[in-house]
Protein backbone atom coordinates (compact mmCIF):
# COMPACT_ATOMS: atom_id res chain seq x y z
CA UNK A 1 0.00 0.00 0.00
CA UNK A 2 1.29 3.46 -0.83
CA UNK A 3 0.28 7.02 -0.02
CA UNK A 4 0.74 10.16 -2.06
CA UNK A 5 2.95 12.74 -0.32
CA UNK A 6 3.70 16.22 -1.58
CA UNK A 7 6.55 18.35 -0.23
CA UNK A 8 8.75 21.24 -1.22
CA UNK A 9 12.38 20.29 -1.82
CA UNK A 10 15.28 22.62 -2.65
CA UNK A 11 16.10 22.60 -6.36
CA UNK A 12 19.68 21.48 -5.84
CA UNK A 13 18.47 18.42 -3.91
CA UNK A 14 15.99 17.50 -6.66
CA UNK A 15 18.77 17.87 -9.23
CA UNK A 16 20.97 15.53 -7.18
CA UNK A 17 18.16 12.95 -7.04
CA UNK A 18 17.66 13.34 -10.79
CA UNK A 19 21.37 12.71 -11.50
CA UNK A 20 21.37 9.59 -9.34
CA UNK A 21 18.12 8.37 -10.91
CA UNK A 22 19.53 8.87 -14.44
CA UNK A 23 22.75 7.05 -13.58
CA UNK A 24 20.79 4.11 -12.13
CA UNK A 25 18.11 4.25 -14.82
CA UNK A 26 15.46 4.41 -12.10
CA UNK A 27 12.67 6.89 -11.38
CA UNK A 28 13.40 9.80 -9.05
CA UNK A 29 10.78 8.51 -6.60
CA UNK A 30 12.65 5.20 -6.31
CA UNK A 31 15.85 7.05 -5.37
CA UNK A 32 14.03 9.26 -2.86
CA UNK A 33 12.32 6.28 -1.22
CA UNK A 34 15.64 4.50 -0.92
CA UNK A 35 17.19 7.58 0.72
CA UNK A 36 14.29 7.84 3.17
CA UNK A 37 14.53 4.14 4.06
CA UNK A 38 18.28 4.42 4.68
CA UNK A 39 17.67 7.46 6.90
CA UNK A 40 15.16 5.55 9.01
CA UNK A 41 17.22 2.32 9.03
CA UNK A 42 20.11 4.25 10.59
CA UNK A 43 17.81 5.06 13.50
CA UNK A 44 17.41 8.73 12.75
CA UNK A 45 14.48 10.16 14.67
CA UNK A 46 14.13 7.07 16.85
CA UNK A 47 14.78 9.08 20.01
CA UNK A 48 11.77 11.21 19.14
CA UNK A 49 9.53 8.17 18.72
CA UNK A 50 10.72 6.33 21.81
CA UNK A 51 11.04 9.07 24.42
CA UNK A 52 8.59 11.89 23.80
CA UNK A 53 9.10 15.00 25.88
CA UNK A 54 6.23 15.86 28.16
CA UNK A 55 4.10 18.65 26.79
CA UNK A 56 3.65 21.63 29.05
CA UNK A 57 0.12 22.22 30.31
CA UNK A 58 -1.54 24.69 27.98
CA UNK A 59 -4.81 26.22 29.05
CA UNK A 60 -7.66 25.33 26.73
CA UNK A 61 -10.41 27.88 26.20
CA UNK A 62 -13.67 27.33 24.37
CA UNK A 63 -13.50 30.17 21.85
CA UNK A 64 -17.24 30.34 21.15
CA UNK A 65 -18.03 30.46 24.86
CA UNK A 66 -15.48 33.24 25.37
CA UNK A 67 -16.96 35.23 22.48
CA UNK A 68 -20.52 34.81 23.79
CA UNK A 69 -19.44 35.93 27.25
CA UNK A 70 -17.64 38.93 25.80
CA UNK A 71 -20.66 39.98 23.73
CA UNK A 72 -23.01 39.50 26.67
CA UNK A 73 -20.74 41.51 28.94
CA UNK A 74 -20.43 44.33 26.43
CA UNK A 75 -24.22 44.54 26.25
CA UNK A 76 -24.46 44.69 30.05
CA UNK A 77 -21.43 46.96 30.46
CA UNK A 78 -19.60 44.56 32.78
CA UNK A 79 -16.47 42.44 32.54
CA UNK A 80 -16.87 39.08 30.73
CA UNK A 81 -16.91 35.93 32.83
CA UNK A 82 -13.85 33.72 32.37
CA UNK A 83 -14.35 31.01 29.75
CA UNK A 84 -14.66 27.42 30.94
CA UNK A 85 -12.68 24.53 29.57
CA UNK A 86 -14.58 22.52 26.94
CA UNK A 87 -15.92 19.12 28.00
CA UNK A 88 -13.17 17.23 26.09
CA UNK A 89 -10.45 19.14 27.95
CA UNK A 90 -12.16 18.43 31.27
CA UNK A 91 -12.23 14.70 30.47
CA UNK A 92 -8.54 14.72 29.50
CA UNK A 93 -7.65 16.57 32.70
CA UNK A 94 -9.68 14.11 34.80
CA UNK A 95 -7.89 11.20 33.10
CA UNK A 96 -4.50 12.80 33.84
CA UNK A 97 -3.74 13.49 30.17
CA UNK A 98 -2.83 16.81 28.64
Amino acid sequence: MTSHVSLRVPTNLVEAFDRIAAALERPRSWVMLRALRQYLDKGEGREIEEAPEPVAETPVVDLMEALRASVAASKKGSKPAPARKPAAAKKRAAAGRK
